[in-house]
């Protein structure tokens, strides 16, 4: 191999792995301009908007029964939690360190831009990309829904509202399949899941005034659905019998651990507390506070629904699509099903916040760093948010709701999620290594240990459903190889100009003090 041959690989090799220092970052963050108003409390509530919502009123009747291509855990959905909490408390910790050491937007993307490179820093925003804005895209759906379902309860609503076309409440796979007549225009069918599409328009224009504005919007939120969760729960112990919860663990160990799959879903977006970094005050003490806090928290929660739920009615007669609201109406508690429908519609709002607010702080990052068209890093001079990148993200968003099957965009997400957790903990591994001395506010106690034990819980539970879930098995591995053809296109040759123009620039410089 010739010396310019081998002196271009050399350059090619060098740019994909290039880092970028944790003070680069936080010089960067500091002429961004976002308000730092966010304490301790409001990241615990952005935590508790993330993780309870479509876990409870959507997910747990899967995880529980199981689905078509993946079976259930049964009344040991409660040892399934246990397991995802445990699998989640190591990454939490990981986060914890690296949110307090770059206190920063842009989350898991930064961490593993300071320590893995630029390369692998675009894979890990792609794929929290995939985690975020397609988790977006299904809740949206159960938010949809549960719309219908609390209109169902108004006797003098039009027929239409209360029992909408499909065509108009679905994606377009699921309309198409239904059987029913849909509408056409030049031949081609109209479908489109219309509440879904207006509640996400609405989440992206509370983001778009403020990060305040949208957490105090999400404390009445969690409000409401903590007094609906907690209503259930004691109204439900009441009609617990206990032969509902035999047998106990009716799939063995492969329900348990596909219980767990189904249940990661309820925490996605909870590591959006820190792509709120940059917005917090006293981040090195409240961040880790605010991650960890809402993940016990909200574990607890989960355990005590799934045990009320579970014995209230036997597993075959839970419903997949409202298993709360159902259950209530088994028991003759119809007056609140409206009640859980109220706490659903509340508990799916506050969690499309929180991911839409994760989606474009994410792209915020990445157009910073230039692997994305500078004028998505424009700050509004008013309201001193990502006012390009927000609404960038819901077209997106609107269009992929269109077309995505709730379903495979719910375990898309999963997947998503355990990859960043992953790489989050090899990240921390890395810099312990690269940077010993580097002040941390918070550290990962037992590490090594623990970052290993979370790699290893996230890996085995991801290699598990890979086996269980054909579609999203296929579609995930596509996603990262469409990541890796656009960013060689664009994010590469982008950033690989910015880095031969500030060359020349330095060189530039030095001649001119030179002259000088």
């Amino acid at each position: 191999m010739s010396a310019p041959v081998e002196k271009r690989i050399g350059k090619f090799v060098s740019n994909l792995l290039k880092k970028k220092n944790p003070d680069e970052f936080l010089e960067q963050s500091a002429k961004g301009g976002l308000k730092k108003t966010l304490n301790a409390f409001d990241l615990i509530i952005l935590g508790i908007s993330a993780i309870i919502g479509a876990g409870i009123f959507v997910m747990i009747g899967s995880a529980v029964i199981g689905t078509t291509e993946r079976v259930g855990a049964g009344p040991a959905l409660v040892i399934s939690i246990f397991l995802v909490a445990i699998a989640c408390i190591f990454p939490a910790l990981c986060y914890a360190e690296f949110a307090s050491m770059i206190p920063v937007s842009g989350s898991a993307y930064i961490y593993t831009y300071a320590t893995m490179g630029e390369f692998a820093a675009w894979m890990m925003g792609w794929v929290l990309m995939l985690e975020y804005a397609i988790g977006t895209i299904a809740v949206a759906s159960s938010w949809s829904g549960y719309l219908i379902k609390f209109f169902e309860g108004f006797p003098f609503l039009p027929e239409i509202v209360k029992n909408p076309p499909v065509w108009l409440i679905n994606d377009y796979q699921t309309a198409m399949s239904s059987g029913e007549s849909i509408p056409h225009i030049f031949g081609i069918p109209i479908c489109m899941n219309l509440p879904s599409m207006i509640i996400i328009m609405i989440i992206s224009l509370v983001l778009l005034k403020g990060i305040k504005e949208s957490a105090n919007f999400a404390k009445i939120m969690v409000l409401v659905k903590i007094i609906v969760i907690a209503l259930f729960i004691c109204v439900g112990a009441f009609y617990v019998k206990p032969e509902n919860w035999t047998p106990f663990c009716p799939m063995g160990i492969k329900g348990i651990l596909m219980g767990a799959f189904a249940m990661f879903y309820a925490y996605i977006g909870f590591d959006a507390i820190s792509t709120a970094a940059e917005e917090t005050k006293n981040p090195q003490k409240n961040l880790p506070i605010g991650l960890i806090g809402s993940l016990v928290v909200c574990s607890l929660i989960y355990c005590f629904v799934t045990v009320v739920l579970t014995g209230m009615l036997p597993m075959s007669q839970i419903d997949l699509k409202a298993p709360i609201a159902h259950a209530m109406s088994f028991v003759g508690q119809d007056w609140f099903a409206g009640a859980i429908a109220i706490g659903a519609l509340a508990g799916l709002t506050s969690v499309l916040l929180v991911l839409q607010f994760g989606t474009t702080r994410i792209l915020l990052a990445m157009a910073r760093d230039g692997l994305l068209p500078s004028v998505m890093k424009e700050i509004h001079p008013k309201f001193q948010t990502p006012w390009v990148i927000t609404i960038l993200s819901t077209i997106l968003m609107l269009i992929g709701s269109l077309f995505i099957n709730m379903q495979v965009a719910a375990e898309l997400a999963i997947f998503g999620t355990f990859t960043s957790f992953v790489i989050v903990c090899i990240g921390i591994l890395i810099l312990r290594k690269t940077e010993p001395n580097r002040e941390r506010p918070f550290k990962v106690p037992c590490c090594p240990w623990f970052p290993i034990i979370g790699i290893i819980f996230c890996s085995g539970l991801m290699i598990v459903a890979l086996r269980e879930v054909k579609t999203s098995a296929m579609l995930f591995p596509l996603w990262v190889v469409i990541g890796v053809v656009i960013y060689f296109l664009y994010g590469y040759q982008n950033n690989k100009k910015d880095v031969d123009i500030k060359i020349i620039k330095n060189e530039e410089k030095s001649k001119i003090t030179k002259m000088s």
